[in-house]
């Protein structure tokens, strides 16, 4: 018998482990999980938006240069000035410029949004004439602002910029990292 029982002390110790690992990693999954989903949000009929100030994004204003796209990524944002903040972004690759964008995060009332216009490299428009893709800011946390689908976050001299794509039913998150330069 205490052959017997030792045996089953030992399932009962190995069974109690396996299960506790097991509670461990998929807790470790839906936190990650729900860290992942954070980083963008979008907007839903659940998101509330949050009243934000245009000059919460002051942290913004600077020249910064990295990469994203597979390529070369440069994008400076100047000061408010009368509740907007104008932007350019411009994609290089080899060398070579492929587009720009004209941006501008307004606040009109109480709402505040980032739109933009692409622009190939003779300047002729991806957008119509009155169409621009605009971007709903939900919420801002320190150096962390939340569009529907995009997110600035800064830290210290580091920008980065996670923007939602999709292509047919594809669909990822595209990383731009950014380091803060002298112009």
């Amino acid at each position: 018998y205490p052959l017997r029982r030792q045996r089953q002390m030992c399932i009962r110790d190995s069974l109690f482990f396996m299960k506790t690992k097991l509670i461990s990693i998929v807790s470790l999954l839906i936190i990650s999980t729900a860290a992942f989903s954070q980083e963008v949000l979008t907007l839903d009929s659940t998101t509330v938006k949050q009243k934000h100030q245009l000059s919460e994004l002051t942290w913004l204003t600077e020249l910064w240069t990295g990469e994203g796209l597979g390529g070369t990524c440069d994008e400076v944002w100047m000061p408010q000035m009368d509740n907007t903040m104008q932007g350019i972004f411009r994609y290089s690759k080899d060398g070579k410029v492929v587009f720009t964008e004209y941006m501008v995060i307004e606040q009109l009332d109480s709402n505040i949004s980032l739109k933009l216009k692409h622009f190939s490299k003779d300047l002729t428009p991806w957008e119509e004439k009155d169409k621009w893709i605009t971007f709903e800011l939900i919420k801002i946390e320190g150096t962390t602002a939340y569009f529907n689908g995009l997110t600035y976050s800064r830290k210290e001299y580091e920008l980065t910029i996670k923007l939602n794509l999709h292509s047919g039913d594809k669909k990822w998150v595209e990383e731009f990292t950014f380091k803060k330069t002298e112009l």
